[in-house]
């Protein structure tokens, strides 16, 4: 398969569904929804609800059953970015190549639209749950699992622990804890909600958990890698932020070649895990190969 076009086809598809369900920019408070849609609108690559669609394709089950989940895991990103960035938290003025929030629309309507975008979430989520023909269940179970990867024991904790840990001697126990919660929880609770929605069968959803749970590891440890070996042009932050924060990241705690080592492991991790759904995974098998191969040669 076209790995780019099918990205670029399912984010065209997001972001139309993500227009539909946002207030429109004049409505009031206009500022508010000027400040959600820059959040919402400034770039990214659309993974989290890519991995949820392509999770339920592999299952059989139709885009639109999915894509509120879909969009409710991108504003939920969406928002944990704006509030990283703040300067209560990294202080970052470069997002994505772009001023940061909290640089255009000042820091407490930056906080406002984070809070705006979390909430509206939780909205889709549940008017997708009470629509006529929806399994009201597997919906529901959906929206635990995207409830648990971005709250308190998911990518929230995480964050706590990454401010805490700043300035600590790494490990790798300690940068695994981190970011298990912090970046591949979210990324697994795509992959599972995508899965529940699409009605898995038990042993599909063991699988495609697995699946997850790798590459959302895989894929901070790669985010680290390109912080160290990236440019700004390519990853849109400014170069060495991590270090420069004093940050705990897979590189410093175990070097670099153990770090490239680790997301090669967890990318074999995760294409054994979906192998038995043959082409119906080609999505999921393309995007953990894209993952890795931005920093290991080898998965390419």
């Amino acid at each position: 398969m076209n790995l780019q076009r099918y990205l670029e086809e399912r984010s065209q598809l997001v972001d139309r569904a993500l227009i539909r369900y946002l207030p429109e920019q004049e409505e009031s408070p206009s500022t508010l929804n000027q400040a959600m849609r820059y959040g919402l609108f400034s770039g990214g690559k659309r993974i989290r609800p890519i991995l949820a669609l392509a999770s339920g394709e592999a299952v059989g089950a139709p885009i639109a059953r999915v894509m509120p989940f879909a969009c409710a895991l991108e504003m939920i990103h969406s928002y944990s970015l704006i509030h990283d960035d703040l300067p209560a938290m990294d202080n970052d003025d470069l997002r994505r190549g772009k001023p940061t929030n909290h640089i255009v629309f000042g820091e407490g309507m930056a906080i406002l639209a984070g809070d705006g975008l979390l909430t509206e979430a939780f909205r889709v989520m549940a008017d997708a749950a009470l629509r006529r023909g929806q399994d009201q269940s597997a919906a529901l179970r959906a929206l635990r699992e995207i409830t648990i990867g971005a709250g308190a024991i998911g990518m929230v904790g995480g964050q706590v622990a990454d401010l805490e840990a700043e300035n600590k001697k790494p490990t790798r126990a300690l940068v695994e804890y981190i970011h298990v919660r912090k970046t591949a929880a979210l990324i697994r609770a795509a992959v599972r909600a995508g899965a529940l929605v699409g009605g898995a069968q038990p042993k599909q959803f063991t699988r495609l958990n697995r699946y997850g749970g790798s590459i959302g590891l895989a894929f901070q440890i790669a985010d680290d890698i390109l912080d160290v070996e990236g440019s700004t042009d390519r990853t849109g932050k400014r170069e060495g932020r991590d270090a420069e924060l004093r940050k705990v990241t897979y590189p410093t705690a175990v070097g670099m070649a153990k770090a490239k080592a680790r997301a090669q492991e967890l990318l074999d991790e995760a294409l054994h895990a979906i192998k038995p759904f043959g082409s119906s995974a080609e999505p999921l098998r393309q995007i953990a190969l894209f993952i890795v191969s931005r920093v290991v040669r080898s998965a390419a």
